[in-house]
Protein backbone atom coordinates (compact mmCIF):
# COMPACT_ATOMS: atom_id res chain seq x y z
CA UNK A 1 0.00 0.00 0.00
CA UNK A 2 1.16 3.55 -0.74
CA UNK A 3 2.00 5.55 2.39
CA UNK A 4 -0.71 7.90 3.63
CA UNK A 5 -0.37 11.66 3.34
CA UNK A 6 -1.36 14.36 5.81
CA UNK A 7 -1.51 17.86 4.31
CA UNK A 8 -1.16 20.52 7.01
CA UNK A 9 -2.20 24.13 6.35
CA UNK A 10 -2.06 26.99 8.86
CA UNK A 11 -4.68 29.71 8.35
CA UNK A 12 -5.21 33.12 9.89
CA UNK A 13 -8.06 35.22 8.47
CA UNK A 14 -8.15 35.79 4.68
CA UNK A 15 -10.53 32.88 4.05
CA UNK A 16 -10.27 33.27 0.28
CA UNK A 17 -6.60 32.25 0.37
CA UNK A 18 -7.30 29.03 2.24
CA UNK A 19 -10.31 28.23 0.04
CA UNK A 20 -8.18 28.61 -3.09
CA UNK A 21 -5.50 26.38 -1.60
CA UNK A 22 -8.11 23.72 -0.77
CA UNK A 23 -9.69 23.87 -4.23
CA UNK A 24 -6.33 23.15 -5.82
CA UNK A 25 -5.69 20.32 -3.38
CA UNK A 26 -9.03 18.77 -4.32
CA UNK A 27 -7.74 18.26 -7.87
CA UNK A 28 -4.77 16.13 -6.78
CA UNK A 29 -4.20 12.61 -8.07
CA UNK A 30 -3.31 11.04 -4.70
CA UNK A 31 -5.61 10.48 -1.76
CA UNK A 32 -4.71 12.61 1.22
CA UNK A 33 -6.02 13.89 4.54
CA UNK A 34 -6.19 17.66 5.01
CA UNK A 35 -5.68 19.29 8.41
CA UNK A 36 -6.25 23.04 8.65
CA UNK A 37 -5.11 24.79 11.82
CA UNK A 38 -7.05 28.01 12.33
CA UNK A 39 -4.50 30.07 14.21
CA UNK A 40 -6.85 32.43 16.04
CA UNK A 41 -8.74 33.93 13.09
CA UNK A 42 -10.95 36.89 13.92
CA UNK A 43 -13.00 36.92 10.72
CA UNK A 44 -15.36 34.37 9.15
CA UNK A 45 -12.60 31.90 8.24
CA UNK A 46 -13.43 29.30 10.89
CA UNK A 47 -17.18 29.37 10.27
CA UNK A 48 -16.81 29.13 6.51
CA UNK A 49 -14.29 26.29 6.70
CA UNK A 50 -16.70 24.26 8.79
CA UNK A 51 -19.62 25.00 6.47
CA UNK A 52 -17.95 24.72 3.08
CA UNK A 53 -15.21 22.12 3.66
CA UNK A 54 -16.73 19.34 5.80
CA UNK A 55 -14.09 16.84 4.64
CA UNK A 56 -11.28 18.92 6.12
CA UNK A 57 -10.17 18.29 9.70
CA UNK A 58 -10.24 21.68 11.40
CA UNK A 59 -8.13 22.40 14.48
CA UNK A 60 -8.89 25.73 16.16
CA UNK A 61 -6.73 27.90 18.38
CA UNK A 62 -8.40 30.69 20.33
CA UNK A 63 -5.52 33.11 19.72
CA UNK A 64 -2.57 33.40 17.39
CA UNK A 65 0.31 31.19 18.50
CA UNK A 66 2.76 31.84 15.67
CA UNK A 67 3.40 29.61 12.69
CA UNK A 68 5.71 26.94 14.18
CA UNK A 69 3.47 26.14 17.14
CA UNK A 70 0.36 25.97 14.97
CA UNK A 71 2.18 23.87 12.40
CA UNK A 72 3.54 21.44 14.99
CA UNK A 73 0.02 21.03 16.37
CA UNK A 74 -1.31 20.25 12.90
CA UNK A 75 1.36 17.64 12.25
CA UNK A 76 0.79 16.04 15.66
CA UNK A 77 -2.93 15.83 14.92
CA UNK A 78 -2.26 13.53 11.96
CA UNK A 79 -0.72 10.06 11.85
CA UNK A 80 0.14 9.33 8.22
CA UNK A 81 3.68 8.43 7.17
CA UNK A 82 4.13 11.52 5.01
CA UNK A 83 3.47 15.13 6.02
CA UNK A 84 3.07 17.84 3.39
CA UNK A 85 3.19 21.44 4.60
CA UNK A 86 1.50 24.12 2.53
CA UNK A 87 1.18 27.81 3.15
CA UNK A 88 -2.40 28.80 2.61
CA UNK A 89 -1.26 31.36 0.01
CA UNK A 90 0.05 28.54 -2.19
CA UNK A 91 -1.93 27.00 -5.07
CA UNK A 92 -0.59 23.60 -6.10
CA UNK A 93 -0.83 22.36 -9.67
CA UNK A 94 -2.39 18.97 -10.50
CA UNK A 95 0.00 16.14 -9.69
CA UNK A 96 1.85 18.15 -7.05
CA UNK A 97 1.30 15.66 -4.21
CA UNK A 98 2.29 12.69 -6.35
CA UNK A 99 5.52 14.36 -7.46
CA UNK A 100 6.58 15.96 -4.19
CA UNK A 101 6.18 12.69 -2.26
CA UNK A 102 7.74 10.38 -4.87
CA UNK A 103 11.38 10.96 -3.73
CA UNK A 104 10.44 9.69 -0.25
CA UNK A 105 10.50 6.17 -1.68
CA UNK A 106 14.24 6.38 -0.96
CA UNK A 107 14.45 5.50 2.72
CA UNK A 108 17.24 7.97 3.54
CA UNK A 109 15.33 11.00 2.21
CA UNK A 110 13.68 12.94 5.02
CA UNK A 111 12.39 16.00 3.16
CA UNK A 112 11.54 17.17 -0.34
CA UNK A 113 11.40 20.75 -1.64
CA UNK A 114 8.68 21.48 -4.18
CA UNK A 115 9.05 24.21 -6.80
CA UNK A 116 7.45 27.52 -5.87
CA UNK A 117 6.79 29.90 -8.74
CA UNK A 118 5.96 33.58 -8.47
CA UNK A 119 2.48 34.84 -9.29
CA UNK A 120 3.23 35.02 -13.02
CA UNK A 121 3.95 31.29 -13.09
CA UNK A 122 7.13 31.90 -15.06
CA UNK A 123 9.76 32.94 -12.53
CA UNK A 124 11.01 30.90 -9.58
CA UNK A 125 10.10 32.07 -6.09
CA UNK A 126 12.24 29.35 -4.56
CA UNK A 127 13.04 25.65 -4.56
CA UNK A 128 14.44 25.02 -1.12
CA UNK A 129 17.18 26.94 0.67
CA UNK A 130 20.91 27.29 0.23
CA UNK A 131 23.20 28.49 3.02
CA UNK A 132 26.65 30.02 2.96
CA UNK A 133 29.39 29.30 5.51
CA UNK A 134 27.74 31.66 8.03
CA UNK A 135 24.42 29.77 7.71
CA UNK A 136 22.80 32.79 6.09
CA UNK A 137 19.95 31.32 4.05
CA UNK A 138 18.68 32.20 0.59
CA UNK A 139 15.81 30.92 -1.54
CA UNK A 140 17.42 28.87 -4.28
CA UNK A 141 17.16 30.14 -7.86
CA UNK A 142 14.81 32.97 -6.90
CA UNK A 143 13.94 35.19 -9.85
CA UNK A 144 15.24 32.78 -12.51
CA UNK A 145 13.07 31.22 -15.25
CA UNK A 146 11.14 28.10 -14.22
CA UNK A 147 13.06 26.07 -16.81
CA UNK A 148 16.15 26.33 -14.57
CA UNK A 149 14.47 24.72 -11.56
CA UNK A 150 16.47 21.50 -11.97
CA UNK A 151 19.81 23.23 -11.45
CA UNK A 152 21.99 21.64 -8.77
CA UNK A 153 23.68 24.95 -7.97
CA UNK A 154 23.48 26.46 -5.43
CA UNK A 155 23.69 23.42 -3.16
CA UNK A 156 20.47 22.46 -1.43
CA UNK A 157 20.35 22.60 2.36
CA UNK A 158 16.70 21.67 2.61
CA UNK A 159 13.18 22.82 1.85
CA UNK A 160 11.22 25.84 2.95
CA UNK A 161 7.91 25.16 4.64
CA UNK A 162 5.59 26.64 2.02
CA UNK A 163 5.33 23.55 -0.23
CA UNK A 164 7.26 20.71 1.30
CA UNK A 165 7.03 16.98 2.00
CA UNK A 166 8.51 15.40 5.14
CA UNK A 167 8.85 11.83 6.30
CA UNK A 168 7.00 11.77 9.62
CA UNK A 169 9.66 9.72 11.41
CA UNK A 170 12.29 12.30 10.39
CA UNK A 171 10.09 15.18 11.55
CA UNK A 172 9.43 13.51 14.89
CA UNK A 173 13.08 12.53 15.38
CA UNK A 174 14.10 16.21 15.48
CA UNK A 175 10.89 17.41 17.21
CA UNK A 176 9.58 19.45 14.28
CA UNK A 177 9.81 23.22 14.13
CA UNK A 178 11.49 25.19 16.90
CA UNK A 179 8.65 27.22 18.42
CA UNK A 180 11.04 29.90 19.66
CA UNK A 181 11.36 31.02 16.04
CA UNK A 182 7.88 32.45 15.72
CA UNK A 183 8.07 33.69 12.12
CA UNK A 184 11.45 33.52 10.36
CA UNK A 185 14.25 30.94 10.06
CA UNK A 186 12.08 28.17 11.52
CA UNK A 187 12.18 26.10 8.32
CA UNK A 188 15.90 26.78 7.79
CA UNK A 189 16.65 25.65 11.35
CA UNK A 190 14.56 22.51 10.80
CA UNK A 191 16.42 21.77 7.57
CA UNK A 192 19.76 22.05 9.39
CA UNK A 193 18.66 19.76 12.21
CA UNK A 194 17.37 17.16 9.75
CA UNK A 195 20.72 17.17 7.95
CA UNK A 196 22.54 16.87 11.28
CA UNK A 197 20.38 13.83 12.05
CA UNK A 198 21.55 12.19 8.83
CA UNK A 199 18.51 12.67 6.63
CA UNK A 200 18.95 13.62 2.99
CA UNK A 201 16.94 16.38 1.34
CA UNK A 202 16.16 16.58 -2.37
CA UNK A 203 14.20 18.77 -4.77
CA UNK A 204 11.20 17.89 -6.90
CA UNK A 205 11.26 20.45 -9.76
CA UNK A 206 8.17 18.87 -11.33
CA UNK A 207 6.12 19.41 -8.14
CA UNK A 208 4.92 22.90 -8.97
CA UNK A 209 2.98 25.41 -6.88
CA UNK A 210 2.22 29.11 -7.28
CA UNK A 211 3.13 31.29 -4.32
CA UNK A 212 0.69 34.18 -4.21
CA UNK A 213 2.72 35.82 -1.43
CA UNK A 214 -0.47 37.46 -0.19
CA UNK A 215 -0.08 35.88 3.20
CA UNK A 216 3.43 36.85 4.18
CA UNK A 217 4.19 39.08 7.13
CA UNK A 218 4.92 42.59 6.07
CA UNK A 219 2.30 45.27 6.66
CA UNK A 220 4.65 46.68 9.30
CA UNK A 221 8.14 46.76 7.72
CA UNK A 222 9.86 47.34 11.06
CA UNK A 223 8.11 44.34 12.56
CA UNK A 224 9.12 42.19 9.60
CA UNK A 225 12.77 43.21 9.90
CA UNK A 226 12.69 42.75 13.66
CA UNK A 227 11.41 39.19 13.28
CA UNK A 228 13.98 38.50 10.58
CA UNK A 229 16.70 39.83 12.86
CA UNK A 230 15.42 37.69 15.72
CA UNK A 231 15.80 34.54 13.63
CA UNK A 232 19.30 35.50 12.57
CA UNK A 233 20.43 36.32 16.13
CA UNK A 234 18.98 33.05 17.40
CA UNK A 235 20.82 31.01 14.77
CA UNK A 236 24.08 32.86 15.39
CA UNK A 237 24.11 31.77 19.03
CA UNK A 238 22.44 28.35 18.70
CA UNK A 239 25.02 27.20 16.15
CA UNK A 240 27.98 28.97 17.76
CA UNK A 241 28.76 30.92 14.60
CA UNK A 242 30.81 33.58 16.39
CA UNK A 243 33.14 30.92 17.81
CA UNK A 244 34.02 29.24 14.54
CA UNK A 245 36.71 29.88 11.95
CA UNK A 246 34.23 31.91 9.94
CA UNK A 247 33.50 34.25 12.88
CA UNK A 248 35.16 37.27 11.26
CA UNK A 249 33.13 36.90 8.07
CA UNK A 250 29.96 36.32 10.09
CA UNK A 251 30.48 39.40 12.23
CA UNK A 252 31.46 41.54 9.23
CA UNK A 253 28.37 40.46 7.30
CA UNK A 254 26.01 41.11 10.19
CA UNK A 255 27.56 44.52 10.84
CA UNK A 256 27.15 45.59 7.22
CA UNK A 257 23.58 44.29 7.03
CA UNK A 258 22.51 45.99 10.26
CA UNK A 259 24.17 49.32 9.40
CA UNK A 260 22.65 49.29 5.91
CA UNK A 261 19.24 48.54 7.37
CA UNK A 262 19.59 51.40 9.86
CA UNK A 263 20.60 53.80 7.08
CA UNK A 264 17.70 52.83 4.82
CA UNK A 265 14.95 52.39 7.41
CA UNK A 266 16.12 54.90 10.02
CA UNK A 267 15.33 52.61 12.93
CA UNK A 268 17.00 49.88 15.01
CA UNK A 269 14.58 47.05 14.18
CA UNK A 270 17.17 44.72 12.63
CA UNK A 271 19.60 45.22 15.51
CA UNK A 272 16.93 44.92 18.19
CA UNK A 273 15.70 41.70 16.60
CA UNK A 274 19.18 40.19 16.57
CA UNK A 275 19.76 41.08 20.22
CA UNK A 276 16.41 39.54 21.21
CA UNK A 277 17.12 36.38 19.19
CA UNK A 278 20.59 36.06 20.73
CA UNK A 279 19.09 36.30 24.20
CA UNK A 280 16.37 33.78 23.36
CA UNK A 281 19.04 31.20 22.44
CA UNK A 282 20.69 31.49 25.86
CA UNK A 283 20.68 28.13 27.60
CA UNK A 284 19.72 26.22 24.47
CA UNK A 285 21.95 23.26 23.57
CA UNK A 286 24.70 24.27 21.13
CA UNK A 287 24.26 22.60 17.74
CA UNK A 288 26.90 21.70 15.18
CA UNK A 289 27.18 22.68 11.54
CA UNK A 290 25.38 20.63 8.90
CA UNK A 291 27.42 18.28 6.65
CA UNK A 292 29.77 19.87 4.13
CA UNK A 293 27.49 18.92 1.23
CA UNK A 294 24.70 20.99 2.82
CA UNK A 295 26.71 24.24 2.80
CA UNK A 296 27.45 26.07 -0.43
CA UNK A 297 31.04 27.24 -0.05
CA UNK A 298 30.90 28.97 -3.44
CA UNK A 299 28.65 31.72 -2.02
CA UNK A 300 31.26 34.38 -1.41
CA UNK A 301 31.13 37.26 1.04
CA UNK A 302 30.17 39.65 -1.77
CA UNK A 303 27.57 37.38 -3.34
CA UNK A 304 26.05 36.71 0.08
CA UNK A 305 25.49 40.43 0.56
CA UNK A 306 24.03 40.69 -2.96
CA UNK A 307 21.60 37.85 -2.24
CA UNK A 308 20.50 39.52 0.98
CA UNK A 309 19.84 42.71 -0.92
CA UNK A 310 17.80 40.77 -3.49
CA UNK A 311 15.66 39.30 -0.71
CA UNK A 312 15.22 42.72 0.91
CA UNK A 313 14.21 44.28 -2.42
CA UNK A 314 11.66 41.53 -3.06
CA UNK A 315 10.10 42.08 0.36
CA UNK A 316 9.83 45.83 -0.29
CA UNK A 317 8.21 45.14 -3.66
CA UNK A 318 5.76 42.73 -2.06
CA UNK A 319 4.80 45.26 0.62
CA UNK A 320 4.19 47.96 -2.02
CA UNK A 321 1.98 45.63 -4.02
CA UNK A 322 -0.13 44.72 -0.99
CA UNK A 323 -0.38 48.35 0.05
CA UNK A 324 -1.56 49.33 -3.43
CA UNK A 325 -4.36 46.75 -3.43
CA UNK A 326 -5.20 47.10 0.25
CA UNK A 327 -4.23 43.60 1.41
CA UNK A 328 -3.86 43.11 5.15
CA UNK A 329 -0.99 41.41 6.93
CA UNK A 330 -1.13 37.69 7.57
CA UNK A 331 1.33 36.87 10.32
CA UNK A 332 1.14 33.08 10.47
CA UNK A 333 2.56 32.01 7.14
CA UNK A 334 5.84 33.90 6.95
CA UNK A 335 8.73 31.54 6.42
CA UNK A 336 12.30 31.73 5.38
CA UNK A 337 15.29 33.89 6.08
Amino acid sequence: MAPGIDVVIVAYNRYELTASCLRHLAAQTLEHHVIVVDNGSTDETRVRLRAEWPGVQLVCLDENHGFPEACNLGVATGSNEIVVLLNNDVDVRPGFLERVTAPLQATDVGSVAGLLLQRDGELIDGIGFAVDVTLAAFSRLQGLPAAQAGSESPLLLGPGGAATAYRRVAWEEVDGLDETLAFYMDDVDLAIRLRLAGWRSVTAPDAVAIHLRSGTLGADPAQQRRYGGFGRGYVLRRYGLLRRRTALRTLSTETIVVLADMAISRDLAALEGRIAGWRAARGKPRLGLPPADAIDHTISFRSSLALRWQTYALQRQDRRRRRDIGEQAHPTTAVGA
